[in-house]
């Protein structure tokens, strides 16, 4: 993350790498995104690394940077995309692109991960697209939410998700257990869980 110290997390062993679509990546502001991820740091001990991007081609320069340059970051599990979009897209600078064409991007490069969507974007996908996006891509699971961002956002729960990452790796029991202790909010987001 570039407001924390990157040394001061290299034991951890759970990351985030958070990429956040903003409208223009010269303009610097400190997000509500940026804010959580800190106190996430500070509160459970779950590091991130925190990038803008604008363009499709940042989306790929910041994950290619991530997975063939970032060795002190290399066990991050956890892709996370504060992007709008819609159904089967996201919108950066006012252009959609499917999940198949992020997914060809990224072929066979996000081997074992969870790229979970805040619900900026809403997340429904059939499962013939979730299953191509996790096969061409290798990851893990796709998660978000179903329900569209009004004026509450995803990020407490989202942090919740986070968190029970730093006691547990599998993702089944974790998702078990964010519903049993968020299950209002679960309900009322429509957590979603494609894998």
């Amino acid at each position: 993350m570039n407001h924390l110290d990157k040394a001061n997390f290299i034991e951890q062993d759970t990351f985030i790498y958070c990429l956040e679509g903003v409208a223009d990546v010269e303009i610097a502001t400190e997000t509500e995104v940026v804010v959580n991820l800190e106190q996430l740091a500070f509160n459970y001990g779950v590091a991130s690394i925190y990038k803008t991007c604008d363009t499709i081609e940042g989306l790929e320069d910041s994950l290619n940077a991530l997975i063939y340059d970032d060795h002190g970051f290399k066990d991050y599990e956890i892709i996370y995309l504060v992007m709008k979009g819609e159904d089967n897209s996201i919108c950066l600078n006012d252009y959609f692109y499917t999940l198949d064409e992020i997914a060809e991007i990224f072929e066979g490069k996000l081997t074992g991960k969870i790229v979970h969507f805040a619900n900026s974007k809403v997340l429904d996908l059939s499962s013939d697209e979730a299953q191509f996006f996790i096969d061409v891509t290798g990851a893990k699971a796709i998660s978000g939410y179903g329900t569209a961002f009004n004026s509450l956002t995803s990020i407490n729960l989202d942090k919740a998700f986070f968190s029970f990452f730093k006691e547990n790796d599998n993702v089944f029991e974790i998702v078990e257990e964010l519903h049993q202790k968020n299950y209002d909010l679960c309900k009322l987001l429509d957590f979603r869980l494609y894998y």
